[in-house]
């Protein structure tokens, strides 16, 4: 049975339906966390978090395949080839964020016990925030091709921008504007009352630092998401899988935030490594953005068609390059770091 179809060698149709089940299982998946999660706060294991991101990334991974099987004609492979590169791309993307969920909760000081639930909430918010900027982000690219200048250009000043700070010291959580403006508006307790939002002390209703926290956990990953979605793009047109792609990398940070909090910091230049691959894809969007150009002061509004186009398969063996040489990488460096204080000694 065909589920989705190619409309053209590279346009998707995915039927309403296809949509409706997708988003309906990924909430009620969502939906299961936080019940399971709300009805006891705890501190989880290493074999809770790593059953449960196996689970996320097995399931990502047939998802990738299950693309290509229902679709039965030879877009099939590209379209699967285009998500698990949007897959991976938003996850190491996602992986960066840790470092500032660990600041957030060491800021607010959370309980242990708690981190679990602020960081179910405040993801799930962050899916949310993200779904409205795919929408919007998927609106303006079949509207207007010159986008792509735009995101392209966005993210190879993101990358110089990342590549010129390097690997961050800084061990302050600094906040947005928005969450200033939070912490202004409502009347909060400096108490946790478990995983509520808002308690009542003296007769008075006030929110919870849990509040706080979870909307800067929602909030920052938005931030992040400036970045995130635009690179997608450049690596595949359809909403479909840039939705999908995203869901399948935030479901599983949760795990990922105990299962390698330790880890996060040798991984010393995840932040240049994260550079380069936004330099790529960055130049893939300008280069797709003067196939497709329009505007009238390039190229006298004529596409150019001598630019060179990068396929996607070319564009998932450097992601997994990137990614690959900058985790040995940085391990390495860490691994080194580790024996000088004993060799000087």
């Amino acid at each position: 049975m065909t589920v989705l179809t190619a409309t053209t060698a590279s346009q998707m149709e995915v039927p309403t339906w296809v949509w409706c089940l997708t988003i309906g299982l990924m909430a009620a998946v969502l939906l299961f966390d936080v019940f399971v999660v709300a009805r006891r706060p705890h501190v989880p294991t290493t074999k809770e978090v790593s059953g449960a991101l196996v689970l996320y990334v097995g399931a990502a991974v047939l998802f990738g395949l299950g693309v290509w099987w229902f679709t039965h004609d030879q877009a099939g492979a590209k379209f699967m080839t285009e998500y698990y590169a949007g897959w991976l791309t938003e996850y190491s993307l996602s992986v960066d964020n840790l470092f500032i969920f660990l600041l957030i909760m060491a800021r607010f000081g959370v309980p242990q016990k708690l981190q679990q639930s602020a960081l179910l909430i405040g993801i799930i918010i962050a899916i949310v925030l993200r779904g409205i900027f795919i929408a919007v982000g998927a609106a303006a690219i079949n509207q207007f091709s010159w986008v792509f200048y735009l995101f392209g250009a966005f993210l190879v000043y993101t990358a110089v921008k990342l590549a010129k700070e390097g690997q961050s010291d800084d061990d302050e959580y600094e906040e947005n504007r928005f969450m200033a403006w939070v912490e202004r508006r409502f009347r909060a307790t400096d108490r946790y009352d478990g995983a509520k939002l808002f308690t009542t002390v003296n007769g008075r209703r006030l929110a919870t630092p849990m509040f706080i926290v979870i909307m800067a956990l929602g909030t920052t990953d938005l931030l992040f998401a400036l970045d995130s979605i635009p690179a997608i793009y450049g690596l595949t047109k359809e909403p479909y899988l840039v939705l999908t792609a995203n869901l399948f990398a935030l479901m599983g940070l949760r795990q990922l935030y105990f299962l390698i909090g330790g880890l996060l910091k040798k991984l010393v230049y995840l932040t240049l490594g994260l550079a380069v691959l936004l330099a790529f894809i960055g130049v893939k969007l300008v280069l797709h953005a003067l196939h497709e150009n329009e505007l009238p002061f390039v190229n006298g509004g004529q596409h150019v068609t001598a630019a060179p186009d990068i396929p996607i398969s070319v564009s998932l063996g450097a992601i997994v390059l990137i990614l690959g040489v900058t985790t040995v990488a940085s391990l390495w460096r860490s691994r080194k770091d580790a024996k000088v204080p004993s060799s000087a000694s």
